[in-house]
């Protein structure tokens, strides 16, 4: 099996027959391939019979116009081909698809929200390694997605255009409640069992899931602070007599949204703070019964997790912790493409940036932190070492294909490594490298791992 990166020429209808293909005579030698013959051409789910015919001192691949439609391809783009000689198949790709949540036609700038400029970069780093990419929503798939109305972007403006169902799809819908819906969840069973391409991040993970499979693993077990599902009183009685914080947090919450930390002020008061857009509202209670009357309301609506409460480092009084960003690679392997350190804001115990933490560099953090000058050292390659344990833990235990991973890592007073949670949903903007590059390390992860899964 060979593959190569060809320009592809579309032809007017007349200048070539609708079932047949010219391909440069280098690679039709090269890979063997029987010219004036029956095969297959193929770019995601579509495939039709063609013939091929050799061109002599070309290095392109020819496409009449009926053929082009129909495969959603643009004249001048640069692809990657495969020939498998067993099927007779000359398959080109890898294809794309990001699974969006909304799309906004109005807003041309920025047509899909916060990750807009994401979306921009992969479509342009497919362009440039030989690939394709497309954008679409729920929405779309509401109509038949055989072909699929998606976003393609050309000549630097977004159109609507149908394509083929991608080989690869990268779920990055930011709700429970759209990636639940039948329409979507049947499409990606079909992507995977009809068309045998790949859904990667397929679902969202739930923190009680996390830490109930990977405290099965005992690689892991160092990195967990206690955690339970909060079901009733006596959980809440039997941690808030062990640790003196503890916090809750939504089984599926994210940004910092819902989380309620409970402090013991002394054997009988305790403080619940809560997480506000404008800030923390602190509460106070003279038994844990009232407390836990007060809070009860939010568990009928909500899982909560209840979690050890961790003596974090420190940057001018204001807690930090870390985001890894891990993601697998060319050859499929979990890799390290970013960690950060996120400092809370003055008026928050959480670090998200929802919730106005900073981003630093982990050396910047260490220098500026209170841990004593022996725990700060090597804490790059420790947090390194937890996050790829971890990712490959959750790849282990939990039955979904995850291709990326953000892991919230916290260091305590004394430098050990805790885990706080793992998101198959990472932002785009949280992880983004504290360097300016055109094209971020991210974006070229995704499209290795692309290739991998589709033999490119």
């Amino acid at each position: 099996m060979s593959k190569s990166k060809v320009t592809i020429q579309v032809m007017n209808p007349g200048q070539l027959k609708d079932d047949v293909l010219m391909l440069g005579d280098a690679y039709v030698k090269q890979w063997k391939i029987p010219v004036r013959e029956l095969l297959t051409v193929k770019l995601g789910s579509e495939k039709q019979l063609i013939t091929l015919q050799s061109v002599p001192r070309y290095d392109g691949l020819r496409i009449p116009a009926v053929l082009a439609r129909k495969f959603g391809l643009q004249n001048g783009q640069s692809l990657r081909l495969r020939y498998h000689a067993a099927s007779q198949s000359l398959i080109m790709g890898p294809f794309i698809g990001i699974l969006v949540s909304k799309d906004r036609p109005d807003n041309p700038e920025k047509p899909f929200g916060p990750i807009s400029m994401f979306c921009k970069e992969l479509v342009e780093a497919c362009q440039a390694q030989g690939a394709m990419a497309c954008v679409f929503t729920p929405e779309h798939l509401e109509q038949s997605y055989e072909p699929l109305t998606a976003w393609v972007y050309h000549n630097r403006i977004w159109k609507k255009a149908q394509v083929p169902i991608p080989d690869v799809i990268n779920n990055r819908l930011t709700t429970r409640k759209s990636e639940n819906k039948p329409r979507v969840q049947q499409f990606m069973q079909e992507v995977k069992s009809k068309h045998g391409g790949a859904v990667f991040n397929e679902k969202f993970l739930d923190k009680t899931e996390v830490f109930d499979v990977l405290k099965k693993d005992s690689s892991i077990g160092r990195y967990l602070p206690e955690s339970h599902a909060l079901r009733n009183f006596t959980t809440l009685k039997s941690m808030c007599a062990k640790y003196s914080v503890v916090f809750l947090k939504p089984a599926r919450g994210s940004l910092g949204k819902g989380i309620i930390r409970v402090t013991k002020l002394n054997e009988h008061s305790y403080q619940a703070m809560y997480t506000t857009v404008n800030g923390t509202r602190r509460q106070s209670f003279n038994s844990l019964p009232k407390m836990f009357s007060t809070i009860s309301g939010k568990l009928t609506n909500n899982r909560y997790q209840i979690q050890q409460g961790l003596s974090l480092m420190e940057n001018g009084g204001r807690p930090v912790d870390f985001r890894a960003l891990v993601q697998k690679n060319a050859t499929g392997k979990w890799t390290l493409t970013s960690i950060v350190a996120r400092t809370a804001s003055n008026q928050h115990f959480v670090s998200n940036l929802a919730r106005g933490g900073t981003l630093s560099t982990v050396k910047d953090a260490m220098i500026r932190s209170n841990l004593p000058s022996n725990a700060k050292q090597d804490m790059y390659s420790k947090l390194k070492l937890a996050s790829l344990q971890i990712a490959q833990g959750i790849d282990t235990h939990i039955p979904a294909h995850f291709g990326e991973l953000g892991i919230d890592l916290a260091v305590d007073h004394v430098g050990r490594v805790w885990l706080l949670e793992v998101n198959s949903k990472p932002s785009k903007n949280d992880n983004t490298p504290l360097h300016d590059n055109k094209v971020r390390p991210s974006v070229r992860k995704i499209i290795e791992y692309s290739k991998y899964l589709t033999g490119f």
